[in-house]
């Protein structure tokens, strides 16, 4: 404020104003400084001239809690002439002094300032004068209301954030239930608490309220003390940590939890209203390429389309969940819920197949469906989820890209392969998988030089079972690792001791694609030589030909690391796959293996035979004929330099002692095929 707008207000005010002896002065709460003070004034501020007192920036160290306050007096004067006596602590340079002060509003040069007359200083003890701006400076809404609602009192932060005095507390309430039941509790108890909506300033929000039946100070009458604090951010955040407790994050759909809080109710309602429901279990096809392929950020962001696709096709009575990875969930209900399924599954195996344009590419991906209808009016939800899952790997099972229905066979065959894998826990522990082995013979002189260790099964209740039933799922249940273990195990003690007994043999072992993707594969391989003490030159490892795919470095290194064990490496059914030729003489390979179903062929369709016996014979790799089972063959063989075969001419795998008595008989020799 400038001085000469304080001159235009002088004259006899300030004379009269001047003259007494209770320290006066006005306030501008606009701008937050003193606009006059008298000389008892300037003495309790601190200050040597009003000059002085008017350059303070008294907003400098203001608190927000007395801006707050001062701007509802500004409020107070403009609407209602309000004038009141209040105790202040005023903090001129920086000292407390506690004074009982009267204000009003006064109007100078239009605009509503604040006369301020200190009636007299207060010595206070210190919890009295802490617990006064506690009040103040709370952000505890603190209001006193009388028997009929009306506000007697409210705290600097109760009158920011609640509605006009003239409001009756039960309209501060969104529920009228809400300010019933705290009436009611104050009235049986004395107080009560709660968790409520109420109206505000702001809006709505949550408040803890708290009631406390006493009496008005002033008046003696019944009247009702009220703290509220607004707990709305942490309604919020339980809300979102619900949401996210019950929701899939990356595309919004319920989650596992969600279908028992949200979709399950939706289930039992539609029983009960006589409507069929049912399950569908949906799972992307190779999902794990594009992730693999793209990245994890390409694999999100096909999940989210692939969601909105699907969520898009479902109707009014149809709900979709997220399982997790790359699986969803459709409940669905009608009268005829079957072939509702059956029409929604269509669709949305069409609609999930549209490729997508992903990081420039188009990346396509189908589904396997499985439905489950629940069978009666019971509704067991664990029961049709694992019903509508067993159903997804059937149409997995018959090609992908399909749907199928649940039927009990299913379930009987899955108990029936849980079965199995705890058969096969039990029997790795008790050693009953043993190494079968098929000779391996030498086309030129018919003598048997090695031998492929196969793994049979000897069960104490089925008897000799063959790998087919049982290798896909020690694959599935991740036991192929210890199988292989045992059998490599068994394979290099069996060598030993054949040299011990006379016999220079070859032992060959089949390694399954998780066995040398280990790191710890050739540790394990320098073990196992080391234990049984057989010869690292007298034991071949076969790989498959998948395993060369993309001739990454680990592959390299994992060969070469075998190699220079000593150890002897082959490429088991070679042709089968999709190697590219030209990195086969990059690899430290010794063996390659021809394919049974080359062999099976040979009279129809030799090119791919002739094919792999001349690149081995370019390659200089030795020439293994898999699934020799007629002398026609073995003369085809012999005509194109073949070194080795093996097959059912000659021997099936046998137990090692057996093979020690096929050993005694004789072979087809070279002279047999040569004009």
């Amino acid at each position: 404020m400038s001085m000469r707008s304080v001159l235009s207000w002088q004259g006899s005010n300030l004379e009269l104003l001047e003259a007494l002896s209770l320290p006066v002065w006005i306030f501008d709460i606009d701008h937050k400084r003193v606009f006059w003070a008298n000389e008892a004034a300037l003495q309790v501020w601190g200050a040597r001239s009003l000059r002085e007192l008017q350059d303070r920036d008294m907003a400098s160290d203001m608190s927000v809690s007395v801006s707050q306050r001062l701007a509802q007096y500004q409020q107070d004067f403009e609407r209602e002439g309000a004038s009141f006596v209040e105790s202040w602590t005023l903090y001129p340079n920086g000292r407390p002094c506690v004074l009982k002060v009267k204000f009003r509003g006064i109007r100078v040069n239009g605009r509503m300032l604040m006369f301020c007359e200190a009636q007299n200083s207060l010595s206070a003890d210190p919890a009295s004068l802490r617990s006064t701006e506690a009040l103040l400076h709370t952000s505890v809404l603190i209001s006193l209301y009388d028997d009929d609602g009306r506000a007697l009192y409210r705290n600097p932060a109760a009158r920011e954030w609640l509605a006009s005095s003239g409001e009756n507390w039960r309209q501060h309430f969104v529920h009228d239930s809400d300010w019933q039941q705290l009436r009611q509790g104050v009235a049986a108890c004395g107080e009560a608490r709660l968790l409520a909506r109420v109206n505000t300033r702001e809006g709505m929000r949550w408040h803890e309220v708290a009631a406390r039946a006493c009496r008005d100070a002033v008046t003696g009458q019944d009247a009702l003390l009220v703290s509220e604090v607004d707990i709305t951010d942490l309604k919020h955040a339980e809300a979102r940590a619900s949401f996210l407790a019950n929701h899939d994050v990356l595309t919004g759909l319920p989650n596992r939890n969600g279908i028992r809080s949200e979709l399950l109710p939706h289930l039992q309602q539609a029983l009960r209203n006589g409507r069929q429901v049912a399950l569908m279990f949906i799972d992307l096809d190779r999902f794990k390429n594009v992730n693999d392929s793209l990245g994890h950020a390409c694999g999100d962001e096909l999940l989210i389309r692939m969601a909105g696709r699907l969520v898009g096709l479902l109707g009014h009575d149809e709900k979709a969940a997220r399982l997790g990875g790359d699986e969803f969930l459709v409940m669905l209900s009608a009268p005829q819920v079957a072939e509702r399924a059956e029409t929604l599954g269509r669709r949305i195996l069409q609609a999930l197949a549209v490729p997508m344009r992903l990081e420039g590419m188009d990346v396509g991906v189908s589904a396997s469906i499985g439905v489950s209808v629940c069978e009666g009016r019971a509704l067991d939800l664990e029961q049709m989820m694992r019903h509508a899952d067993l159903a997804m790997y059937a149409a997995k099972d018959a090609g992908r890209n399909n749907l199928m229905f649940f039927t009990p066979a299913l379930e009987a065959r899955s108990q029936a392969q849980l079965a199995l894998e705890t058969d096969i826990r039990r029997g790795l522990d008790a050693g009953e998988f043993l190494a079968y082995f098929q000779p391996r013979v030498d086309i030129g002189s018919g003598k048997v030089v090695g031998a492929e260790a196969l793994a049979r099964w000897r069960h104490p209740q089925r008897g000799l079972l063959m790998p087919d039933s049982f290798i896909p799922l020690c694959e599935d249940c991740g036991m192929v690792m210890e199988l292989g273990r045992q059998i490599l195990a068994q394979a290099a003690r069996q060598q030993r001791q054949w040299r011990e007994s006379g016999l220079d043999l070859l032992v060959s072992v089949n390694l399954s694609a998780c066995q040398f993707v280990d790191p710890g594969l050739p540790s394990l391989i320098e073990q196992l030589l080391a234990d049984s003490g057989c010869q690292p030159d007298r034991l071949e490892l076969e790989i498959t030909e998948s395993v060369l795919l993309g001739h990454d470095e680990q592959t390299m290194s994992t060969l070469q690391a075998l190699r220079a064990l000593g150890v002897r490496i082959a490429v088991d059914d070679f042709g089968t796959g999709y190697s590219n030729l030209a990195y086969l003489q990059r690899y430290p390979l010794t063996s390659l293996k021809i394919d049974r179903s080359f062999i099976a062929t040979l009279d129809d369709k030799p090119a791919i035979a002739e094919l792999i016996t001349t690149l081995c014979r370019m390659l200089g790799l030795n020439m293994v004929a898999e699934g020799v089972e007629t002398e026609d063959q073995l003369a085809w063989l012999v005509e194109r330099g073949c070194q080795e075969y093996q097959g059912f001419l000659y021997s099936p795998a046998l137990s090692a002692r057996d093979f020690l008595q096929r050993l005694a008989q004789p072979a087809a020799a070279l002279y047999q095929y040569v004009d």
